[in-house]
């Protein structure tokens, strides 16, 4: 066993429970001890070694009233992992099956997906197992006030900038970012994702799902194929697969599905644009249930997934490890050749070894959903100008920097005639953090 292997299983000992974290870490050193191993001057250095630890775990309690005035308590949670690049960046998520294993996961992916930008950021994740859902506009209010009592402590414009994320979206930056200028008394970019009227940038709600199309879209090119007449499966409901199937729609390709955690979904013909504006009223404002939807074409599968259909490309977009081995299986007899990950880490370990063994094509989620923390990644850019950039240059800019991180992937993981983009995004994310932390010295 190699010196960087038994460090791997010392650090696994560690942090036992910890199983979405050991499974980023397996994902990324996979492809990065090979590469490695040859390396003398990352070897010196024990880079590796050194990123497999968080650079610091934060853990709080929120507590907060509700509707009935009653106390109710929360555990807030923010791991900064990395800053090598730059500040600690990355989202917010509020779910009630959050734990700290998936902010440490959420957190390693997030520092080689920011590397991969070029954009000078680090990774981070944080969150809460407060759940949004059922409760009302005044309690997600006071909870967020609650919650950035305690965060704004650790975060910064060139600290940490957090975003949004699964449960925090533009109602919810909003209340965050107004109670940390209540309690700080500034008015700066310390938040991402904030409504364009106080600083927020312009296409930051699609980026991910346009970013994760634009980067589909490179792909095929890379393989002589292109989008347009492509039939798209998507699972999930939420900002990244609405806005992948607004672009899909609108690149001339198909969406046969969409899903949330009651079922799915499908629509044999392709959902229409109209169609979706009525699925993103009812998700969006009504905050309902797709099987709520009553639209002709349309039908609806209770307690499935939707990867049982005939497509060319699947695109899970809901959350991590949501295709497992039988979905899989699915997959490949549905007769698609590329998955495209819009969510972070969907695929379950035995999925992904299933699918690259029968020669699938997979876009990696820290190349594939970037477009979220590039235009990110600009918002800063433009709270520190004191502009506001039109909508045509942040999706132009948007265009290249996701044509750069395929350029990337294609650079390190093409052997031969075909292109290992799990590999490529694991290799050139990891040269990128570690070429920065060689040149730090021992911190």
């Amino acid at each position: 066993m190699s010196d960087h292997e038994d460090q791997i299983k010392r650090i696994k000992s560690q942090t036992q429970g910890q199983d979405q974290f050991h499974q980023a870490v397996d994902d990324v050193m996979e492809h990065v001890l090979p590469f490695v191993g040859d390396k003398q001057e990352y070897m010196d250095e024990k880079i590796v070694e050194r990123l497999l630890t968080p650079d610091r775990v934060i853990e709080f309690r929120v507590t907060w009233r509700d509707d009935n005035k009653e106390i109710q308590t929360n555990r807030g949670f923010r791991v900064q992992y990395n800053n090598a690049i730059g500040p600690y960046k990355g989202g917010l998520r509020f779910h009630p099956s959050v734990t700290l294993d998936t902010f440490k996961f959420l957190a390693f992916e997030q520092t080689f997906k920011n590397a991969l930008t070029g954009l000078p950021m680090g990774g981070g994740k944080g969150g809460s197992d407060f759940d949004p859902k059922g409760k009302s506009e005044a309690e997600v209010m006071r909870f967020c006030q609650a919650f950035m009592m305690e965060l704004h402590k650790y975060i910064g414009p060139d600290h940490d900038i957090p975003a949004g994320d699964i449960g925090v979206g533009n109602r919810e930056i909003g209340y965050l970012f107004g109670a940390y200028k209540q309690i700080t008394g500034v008015h700066h970019g310390v938040l991402t994702g904030k409504n364009p009227a106080f600083g927020g940038s312009c296409i930051r709600k699609e980026a991910t799902g346009y970013g994760c199309v634009y980067f589909l879209k490179d792909i095929l090119e890379a393989h002589d194929d292109k989008l347009e007449g492509k039939r798209c499966a998507i699972s999930g409901a939420g900002n990244v697969a609405l806005y992948t199937a607004e672009k899909l729609i609108e690149e001339g390709a198909s969406v046969i599905t969409l899903s949330d955690s009651k079922g799915y979904i499908c629509a044999k013909d392709g959902i229409s644009e109209e169609q979706l504006a009525v699925i993103r009223t009812l998700k969006e404002e009504k905050r309902g249930r797709l099987s709520d939807l009553n639209e002709k074409g349309i039908t609806y599968h209770d307690g499935k997934k939707p990867w049982q259909e005939e497509y060319d490309v699947a695109i899970p977009a809901a959350t991590q490890n949501e295709v497992e081995i039988e979905d899989a299986k699915n997959i490949q007899d549905a007769g698609a050749s590329v998955v495209c990950e819009a969510a972070n880490m969907p695929l379950t370990a035995e999925a992904t070894d299933f699918l690259r063994e029968k020669d699938m094509t997979i876009a990696p989620a820290k190349a594939a959903n970037a477009g979220g923390v590039v235009v990110s990644g600009l918002e800063r850019t433009q709270n520190a100008q004191r502009l506001s950039w039109g909508c045509r240059k942040v999706d132009e800019t948007l265009q290249r920097t996701m044509k750069d991180i395929h350029d990337i992937c294609a650079e390190y993981g093409k052997s031969g005639d075909q292109i290992d983009y799990i590999k490529g995004a694991n290799i050139g994310g990891f040269v990128s953090v570690a070429d920065a932390m060689k040149a730090y010295g021992v911190i």
